[in-house]
């Protein structure tokens, strides 16, 4: 027997629909609009103070500014605290390791003091704890080192640079040389965060970071006119290298390869070769080292930083430096 095998089971009743008349209607009627309300962050501050405070809070440059004054503030009290210990002039020489101390201790208490405002890792700035004397730090102090050494070989060659004989003696030697890079060590400190520390991270978040860095750079400059015996070549000198130093902040994500190299220029400067550091000489030299020549080659008063040939120095540790640090780490 052959068949189709069909289900008989009644389908269930329809919903009932619109009828076709109904069905267009409706379809002719566009949709409501959604009505949303725009949600506006206001600021934390009253109007009176909208001049400081935007929507993302306190305005870079008026953070900058609460910074200086802090630090402003600081100074005085340091340098009042100085003088009430130690009011005459000269002294012992380890005075002014711990006046130079006092120094950094008045620029980098107020970078802590931001990092509580800002509720930000004071490392953010440029110090990271993780990063002390490691590698970078090593890194830049060979290279300031070896810097110099090529500046000082040079003149040496060209005739315009004599060692002389040794102005040091016995333990004298060594006493001298630890000291020299303590002192420089706190100098590589107060500087490089004074300039390239806070100040260069939350002026980079209003202007950007070159910018940050030419205009730091700048007035890393401008301060070195107060040394005595500093020059114009000197001083557009020391703003370059505070430039390259903004480099290697950017390329290295920190300043302890700024801080080492810091030291050991100057050290090398003021001990090692015994010639003015920035127009400035320090007792406990090592040599009783001498310039002969013209002062655009020897920098004369002002020492290695006022011979024009610093800049062909600062241009190739440039060049270098960017050649074998290409990734920028810095981030602000």
């Amino acid at each position: 027997m052959s068949g189709t095998l069909m289900d008989t089971t009644p389908l269930p009743p329809s919903a009932p629909g619109p009828s076709p008349p109904e069905a267009a209607s409706a379809a002719m009627i566009p949709p409501a609009p959604v009505v949303t309300k725009s949600v506006q962050q206001e600021s934390p501050l009253s109007p009176l103070f909208d001049v400081f405070a935007g929507p993302h809070g306190i305005y870079p440059g008026v953070r900058w500014l609460i910074y200086l004054i802090i630090g402003y503030v600081f100074f005085r009290l340091v340098g009042d605290l100085m003088h009430d210990l130690h009011p005459q002039s000269g002294g012992p020489i380890w005075w002014g390791m711990i006046a130079e101390g006092a120094m950094v201790f008045a620029a980098i208490v107020p970078g802590f003091m931001m990092a509580r405002i800002e509720k930000r890792p004071f490392g953010e700035f440029g110090l990271p704890a993780h990063g002390a004397f490691r590698r970078n730090f090593w890194v830049g102090t060979l290279w300031g080192i070896a810097s110099l050494s090529a500046l000082m070989l040079v003149l040496r060659l060209a005739g315009a640079f004599e060692f002389g004989s040794l102005a040091l003696h016995g333990a004298s030697i060594l006493k001298y040389a630890v000291y020299y890079a303590v002192f420089f060590l706190l100098t590589g400190f107060f500087e490089e965060f004074l300039f390239r520390g806070y100040s260069q991270w939350v002026l980079s978040k209003g202007i950007h970071f070159w910018p940050t860095a030419a205009l730091l750079s700048v007035a890393f400059g401008l301060v070195h006119g107060g040394n005595p015996g500093e020059g114009k070549t000197g001083l557009v000198a020391a703003g370059l290298i505070g430039f390259f130093f903004s480099l290697t902040l950017r390329r290295t994500g920190n300043l302890w390869w700024a801080v080492g190299f810091h030291m050991s220029w100057d050290w090398g400067e003021s001990y090692l070769y015994s010639v003015p550091d920035s127009g400035g000489t320090m007792p406990g030299h090592l040599l009783n080292s001498s310039f002969h020549g013209p002062v655009w080659l020897t920098g004369g008063s002002v020492g290695p930083e006022g011979s024009l040939l610093v800049f062909v120095v600062i241009v190739a540790m440039w060049v270098l430096f960017d050649q074998l640090h290409p990734e920028v780490k810095y981030r602000s």
